[in-house]
């Protein structure tokens, strides 16, 4: 497995992830105010997912150039 491919699996992975712990932080607001850790869960996924996107988002732009 290259890189490029590791770059996606990893990125489909954390989105599952993200929408796991967006889908739990809804649940949990069912029985009121979730603690602090349930509420911020989504961000660090959604970090890492900003971080791949952005390379996938430009590796074709630096493909064209190489």
């Amino acid at each position: 497995m290259n890189w490029n491919n590791a770059i996606r699996q990893t990125h489909r992975w954390l989105s599952i992830i993200f929408t796991a712990t967006v889908v739990a932080n809804f649940v949990a607001r069912i029985w009121g105010e979730p603690s602090a850790w349930v509420t911020y869960s989504p961000l660090p996924p959604l970090f890492l997912m900003l971080l791949t996107g952005l390379y996938m988002f430009v590796l074709p732009y630096a493909a064209k150039r190489l």
